[in-house]
């Protein structure tokens, strides 16, 4: 498959520091969320505000909770509220998805948002990657009116998925864009735009031990046992900048 032109590097951050990590990296852009336990989810305006000083284009994660993309009238009405801050916190773009009970993309809710946060850009997430079938999703994803599609083509990483991604590309035909997430690297990241995805997505995860000396052994905050409360995690230069030198070396 022939690989496209102007391949775009996004980086899911979750903090300031890996705003300016990805910019140095030389990313086109990054994802800003809070939650990384959750997966993802919609990140304070302040936070909005200080990614935006570091001079890379921020597209803001629209998720009320963790868990389904099952969501209530109230739970819409937060992601409704959560796009127009995201606006005037001055977001680029935003990402969102809803699915119906049946696994299926919410096409008409999805559609709503859409045309609330023009003329942001808007990227249907990984929720597709929950759905029955991820060809047919993409169909609805195309219908609501979405830029892009983050997509492991279904499965837990993007090497499992490449054949399925394969075939969302050729099926989207140049009507939205596919980006593949979830496992991206500079080891695969030829093997993706060899598929020819239209971007890549990648956290370029590392981490640190925490300053705190005293170190209370019998609270979990969280309440999940399990999660590294002393550890600090952040995006990487190096991994980043690995995917990056791979784009500029084949596109």
């Amino acid at each position: 498959m022939r690989k496209k032109e102007n391949i775009e590097v996004e980086v899911c951050v979750y903090s300031v520091e890996s705003c300016r990590n990805a910019r140095e990296a030389g990313a086109d852009r990054v994802e800003l969320c809070a939650g990384m336990w959750d997966g993802g989810l919609t990140p304070s305006a302040g936070m909005i505000r200080e990614a935006k000083r570091c001079g890379i284009p921020v597209f803001v994660m629209i998720r009320p909770r963790g868990g389904d993309f099952l969501y209530s009238a109230e739970e819409f009405e937060v992601m409704r509220q959560d796009i127009m801050e995201a606006k005037r916190c001055g977001a680029d773009g935003v990402v969102l998805g809803i699915l119906l009970p049946d696994g299926r993309v919410d096409v008409e809710r999805t559609r709503e948002l859409v045309e609330l946060a023009a003329p942001l850009n808007v990227t249907f997430h990984r929720a597709i990657d929950m759905t029955p079938d991820v060809e047919e999703a993409l169909e609805g994803v195309i219908a609501a009116g979405c830029h892009r599609v983050l997509t492991s083509g279904g499965k837990n990483t993007v090497v499992e998925g490449i054949e399925a991604l394969k075939r969302m590309v050729n099926r989207a035909a140049g009507r939205i864009k596919i980006m593949a997430g979830s496992g991206v690297s500079g080891a695969n990241a030829g093997q993706l735009l060899d598929a020819g995805v239209d971007a890549l997505h990648l956290s370029g995860r590392a981490s640190r031990d925490s300053g705190m000396v005293y170190r209370n052994p019998e609270v979990s905050m969280g309440g999940v046992p399990g999660i590294p409360e002393y550890e600090q995690f952040y995006s990487s230069v190096e991994k980043v900048a690995a995917v990056v030198d791979v784009k500029r070396k084949q596109c």
